[in-house]
């Protein structure tokens, strides 16, 4: 079992030689090339996470409600009444560059069979889209073809599988225009004790395969998602797997009755690095060896290698460990499906992966050291590149750029996504695409789970640990803003060139930051993601950390967007705050408007933001919002007219007293602020007062129209039904 590996075979597999040299310590001798293949994959950053590893330390993981942290398929949190929720967020962003439809489709798939692994059915999908420039002479044609194709993947995978796509976000800057970001989180709900964990024990249990068959595609799929992507990356179509959302349907129920037989002693999807991780891991965390004999695998395709299958990242397909004896009561489960179950080894006691084929052994490693014990690198970091300096200010028209924003890509109506998704299938959805927050009702407990995903790749390349801390206030106030306590979070973060060392410094400040701001809002980090390598020709993305969030809430009507009523008073929960210019150059308006980067994101007080969410949550507790909106993406003027294009087209009149230049006013986007309507002005005020933050009365809804003043200057007036049309109409006529 030796082999001559050359330099430059080691190099195609993306192995250094320092890392080739501990293979060899690892095995006493030379890898064979099916085994340089294993390690090749399971070594990769997308399996790995040797940069980030020392890092994600750092973030807060443990809390009250906490069942099951970082380290398995998902995150689990107990929600009451016997049941728990299972929840994580994951990346597909480089074969979504390759292959859009097929790249988002399966990154829906894998994060499907992530919660139903873990005992949980899979009950809400969002997800978080980057792409490129529409508009762009250049590469505009390719990410319509880009945008176009992910949208149709996410649809069709979580159409034809049954679960709703209930929410999420999509953003379009320059640098995603050769590496689009495609972020998709799940959430499942099941009971405590039903919940399973994906570790073999038992020695001489047997290990059985169920699902599809496999075939050649998605081979080498994590090491290709670990490297830059080059002028050759479009010949990599291969290592984009194929999916089969009925299938995976299939897969699921059959899974869920088979682990309620009491047969089943652990389970684990064969996603990354497909048969090779799910074999070494569930060793590794049980602390046994498995060995299997690849002639009993299922194949769809003739004369496939031990390499090829070891890799193979064909979808909808699992691996369990049975209880030995019960291996017919498992096989008639899948039977019953329609789907192959074959056993195709055994547990064993010496903690090593042992692979034969033909009856001749081809990969002997031992699995602690293959899936635990990968390199760990401090990689170097300095400082993240700054953006340019303050630009003089034009002097503006706030009456001709609310308009000219609604209609931008970023901010726009995204109607013509999420039509194309069914987000009411199941009948839970309570609040759906558009929202604050996405509602999920619960009808066994009746308790309903919020969610909301956040990230702006702008504000963390002008500061990386600001702009994360920003994210998780937006996602908790978000919550906040329907009702929600936030109680637990997943993260995905996406990155350049780790190597690189103002990369890698974005991405250690981003963590540093995302842990500051999860600890002191009690959100503990209970898995996720990270996405690095995320360049093209050089030019890495803005540093993107996505952040999911989940709050519980009792079920009941949720408090919208829209006003509902003429004659409410319009208040201003959090004042109208403060901004500079170098808080400026962030914004919506600074993107679109002027064309221009450059300072700061804006200021974020933790306390202040936290005792904002608390009042908020109080308000609608009591009943006192009529509706309820943050300001975040464009600022007061965007929110004002996103709270009048209700069924009702109910306006509003605002007079605000500030000394801030007017389109400052208007669209700066400073944090804890929500817009509410309310018939108690003076029983919010009173709230307000309580947690000591401002809440002044701004204006007042009225039948049509909107008006925005500073201290009786009018600064625009507007016709809801125009702006209405500017904001819905805009977004097809991109991405035609």
């Amino acid at each position: 079992m030796t082999g001559a590996n050359t330099p430059e075979v080691i190099a195609q597999h993306q192995l250094t030689d320092a890392e080739y040299r501990k293979i060899v310590g690892i095995l006493g001798r030379e890898p064979n090339y099916t085994e340089l293949g294993i390690f090749s994959v399971m070594w990769s950053e997308h399996c790995s996470y040797k940069s980030s590893r020392r890092h994600l330390k750092k973030l807060p993981t443990r809390g009250r409600l906490v069942v099951q942290g970082p380290g398995e398929n998902a995150g689990i949190v107990d929600i009451g009444g016997g049941y728990v929720i299972a929840f994580k967020i994951e990346s597909h962003n480089h074969p979504s560059f390759i292959e859009p439809f097929q790249g988002a489709a399966t990154g829906v798939g894998g994060i499907l069979r992530d919660i139903f692994t873990m005992g949980a059915r899979p009950i809400a999908v969002l997800d978080s889209l980057r792409f490129g420039r529409l508009d762009d002479a250049e590469t505009g044609a390719r990410n319509r073809r880009i945008a176009s194709g992910v949208v149709a993947g996410i649809a069709h995978y979580g159409n034809c599988f049954g679960v709703p796509t209930v929410g999420g976000e999509c953003v379009f800057e320059r640098c995603y225009d050769g590496n689009p970001l495609v972020n998709v989180f799940a959430l499942g709900v099941c009971r405590k004790e039903e919940v399973f964990y994906a570790r073999a024990a038992g020695v001489g249990n047997p290990v059985i395969y169920v699902g599809a068959r496999t075939g050649r595609d998605g081979i080498h799929g994590a090491s290709m998602a670990s490297a830059e992507f080059t002028e050759e990356s479009k010949q990599k179509r291969p290592n984009v797997q194929v999916g089969d959302p009925f299938m995976e349907k299939l897969l699921l129920e059959a899974c869920l009755e088979a682990m309620r037989t009491g047969a089943i002693v652990g389970i684990q999807d064969m996603g990354a690095a497909g048969l090779t991780c799910s074999t070494c891991e569930m060793g590794s965390r049980g602390g046994v060896g498995i060995e299997i004999e690849l002639d009993r695998v299922p194949q769809r395709e003739t004369g496939m290698t031990p390499y090829e299958i070891m890799l193979s990242e064909s979808q909808e397909r699992m691996l369990l460990v049975a209880d030995k004896g019960r291996e017919e009561e498992v096989f008639r489960v899948f039977a019953k499906w329609g789907l192959e179950a074959a056993e195709i080894g055994f547990v064993s006691e010496d903690g090593r992966l042992r692979v034969r084929h033909h009856g001749e052994v081809v990969a002997e490693i031992p699995n602690r050291e293959l899936a635990d014990e990968a390199p760990l690198y401090d990689r170097p970091h300095t400082r993240p590149p700054r953006a340019g300096l303050i630009p003089d200010l034009p002097a503006a028209s706030v009456q001709k750029a609310l308009p000219m924003l609604l209609a931008a890509p970023d901010l726009c109506s995204k109607r013509w996504i999420w039509e194309q998704y069914d987000y009411q299938v199941r009948t839970n959805t309570i609040a759906g695409p558009g929202a604050e927050a996405a509602i999920i009702r619960i009808k066994e407990t009746g308790t309903s789970v919020a969610i909301s995903l956040d990230g702006n790749g702008r504000y963390c390349y002008l500061s990386p640990r600001e702009g994360a801390r920003l994210a998780v206030a937006e996602c908790c106030r978000n919550l906040s803003t329907v009702g929600a306590r936030p109680v637990a979070a997943t993260n995905c973060l996406n990155f350049g060139n780790p190597e690189r060392p103002e990369i890698m410094a974005q991405l250690v400040e981003a963590i540093e930051g995302i842990a500051e701001a999860c600890s002191f809002f009690e959100t503990p980090i209970t898995g996720g993601n990270v996405s690095l390598y995320n360049e093209t020709l050089g030019e890495a993305i803005y540093p993107t950390p996505v952040l999911g969030i989940v709050g519980l809430l009792k079920t009941g009507a949720p408090v919208t967007i829209p006003f509902k009523n003429a004659g409410r008073s319009v208040m201003l929960i959090g004042g109208a705050g403060s901004c500079d210019d170098p808080r400026f150059g962030c914004t919506e308006y600074a993107k679109e408007i002027l064309r221009r980067l450059w300072g700061l994101p804006p200021a974020l007080d933790l306390d202040y933001e936290k005792r904002v969410q608390f009042a908020i949550r109080k308000i609608i507790a009591e009943g006192l919002a009529e509706s309820a909106h943050d300001l975040s993406d464009g600022g007061l003027a965007v929110a004002l007219a996103e709270c009048s294009f209700g069924p009702a087209g109910i306006g509003a009149q605002i007079d605000v007293d500030s000394d801030l230049r007017p389109e400052m006013l208007a669209f700066h986007e400073g944090p804890s602020r929500i817009l509410i309507s309310t018939a108690h002005p003076k029983r919010v005020a009173d709230i307000a007062e309580k947690y000591e933050i401002e809440a002044p009365v701004v204006g007042v809804t009225i039948e049509k129209g909107i008006e925005i003043r500073q201290r009786a200057m009018t600064l625009g007036c507007w016709d809801i039904a125009a702006l209405r049309a500017a904001w819905e109409q805009a977004f097809e006529s991109h991405v035609r």
